[in-house]
């Protein structure tokens, strides 16, 4: 029996190795220490972030484990409602620690000096259209199903080396615009983090991006350049993301409201690309110029690049870089990077629950929900650069759910080998020797 329950100990420490490694390798416990999720008394905020972290490997919610008595943890529900809403919890600052330590722990030594990492910031919908009295709650458009919904704009700071994606911060944002505000913030302290959070949200995209990349910035996470789409990229934001300290590659918009710097004359990139002589046969790009973006008589110089849409050939795109000693190649290539933030929506929407296991009306608890999905990704995108699995990240959740559910087949097939053992004992005078070969035989018997 001790030899099938050591055997058993192997086989469950095997499975969930890669988890707890996780935990210990990169000190999850100092991470939220340091954004100011500890307690006093009770239970270990740590306990209760890791209960909350693998219960989407389980297959069920919490009130199912309740229910069934399955999973249970040590503390009650209450437990988990009053962590997930502690105002005094930073958890922005939460994932940038951790992000930063898998970054430079982990990531950055199976690199090149010359790889280009960059910074990507997009935005995501994050839903809860049956919900009318959430926190904050907004009507946002969404640009994918070009239609109103209720939710919040996740917008997600994310660093990428082209290989691998790992999520720094976000923000839920709600809307400036009262009139699409269904609620307001709750009453709270102006000087805890959870208010200043709340007056985050209520702030433009663009301003919101700028804190996100100081917070990055802040934690030192090696970046050489912000990729973000047209939505971001106006005058204005560039030279904001320049002064922080990053060159920017973006898409700009075909706007005749907006200008740049061309020959000492200010003109809409619709108007450059009609004054200038374009490039024919198979190259990437039509026309690459250079212009000067300005801002309250500040200039930065860059360089544009009007792309080939080989699917429309009547159509182009435009990239704006203001490293202008990159070529043109290269300036396509490294925003090709920024999809990697798009298959990032897909998995946390598609495997980790990102808007469907969290139904909390707080803005707080909503929040940190999105930390813990964001810490899900961060290991299994580790896992898949570390192990050089082919699968895809989708594939590598299913793997660890089925292994989560092993590990609970076998500590139930445990429990009644020994309540075996025990009625062996109560009821046949046998010493421990002869129920140790009645067990063994038993085992061996199973087929």
């Amino acid at each position: 029996m001790n030899k099938i329950i050591t055997q058993d100990n192997k086989n469950d420490n095997q499975i969930s190795k890669s988890i707890r490694n996780f935990f210990t390798r990169f000190h999850l416990s100092s991470a939220l220490k340091a954004a100011n999720a500890y307690k006093k008394k009770g239970t270990p905020a740590s306990e209760i972030f890791q209960y909350l972290f693998l219960l989407i490997f389980s297959n069920r919610s919490m009130y199912m484990n309740l229910l069934t008595g399955r999973n249970t943890p040590n503390f009650a529900k209450d437990t988990v409602y009053r962590f997930m809403k502690m105002v005094q919890i930073n958890w922005i600052h939460f994932t940038t620690i951790l992000s930063s330590r898998i970054i430079k722990d982990a990531i950055v030594p199976l690199n090149s000096k010359d790889r280009a990492n960059v910074l990507i910031i997009d935005d995501s919908m994050f839903e809860r259209n049956r919900s009318k009295k959430v926190e904050l709650l907004a009507k946002v458009y969404d640009h994918a199903k070009h239609c109103y919904k209720f939710g919040f704009r996740m917008l997600t700071l994310g660093w990428s080396d082209g290989s691998t994606f790992l999520p720094v911060n976000s923000i839920l944002l709600s809307t400036e615009n009262k009139k699409n505000r269904i609620n307001e913030a709750k009453s709270l302290d102006k000087r805890t983090v959870g208010y200043k959070r709340r007056s985050l949200s209520l702030e433009k995209g663009t301003h919101a991006m700028l804190e996100l990349l100081k917070h990055a910035k802040k934690a030192d996470i090696p970046a050489n350049y912000v990729l973000f789409d047209s939505w971001f990229s106006s005058p204005s934001s560039i030279h904001s993301v320049k002064e922080i300290g990053y060159d920017v590659i973006g898409m700009v918009k075909k706007t005749p409201k907006m200008f740049f710097r061309y020959n000492g004359e200010d003109m809409s990139l619709i108007s450059i690309y009609s004054k200038n002589k374009k490039r024919r046969g198979r190259s990437k790009y039509l026309l690459s110029v250079m212009v000067d973006v300005v801002k309250n008589e500040e200039i930065i110089p860059a360089k544009v690049v009007y792309v080939r849409n080989r699917n429309k050939r009547k159509e182009y795109l435009c990239l704006i870089s203001t490293d202008i000693d990159l070529d043109e190649d290269e300036i396509i290539r490294v925003y090709g990077k920024r999809w990697d933030i798009e298959v990032f929506f897909k998995v946390c929407k598609s495997y980790l629950n990102l808007s469907k296991e969290c139904r909390s009306m707080s803005y707080d608890a909503m929040t940190a929900h999105t930390a813990v999905v964001f810490t899900r990704y961060m290991m299994l995108s580790l896992e898949s650069r570390e192990s050089n699995d082919e699968r895809s990240l989708g594939e590598l959740f299913l793997y660890f759910s089925d292994e989560m559910s092993d590990i609970t087949w076998i500590q139930a097939f445990q429990l009644m080998l020994q309540m075996f053992r025990t009625m062996l004992t109560d009821n046949v005078e046998l010493p421990d020797e002869k129920i140790d070969e009645l067990v063994d035989a038993f085992m061996n018997a199973i087929p």
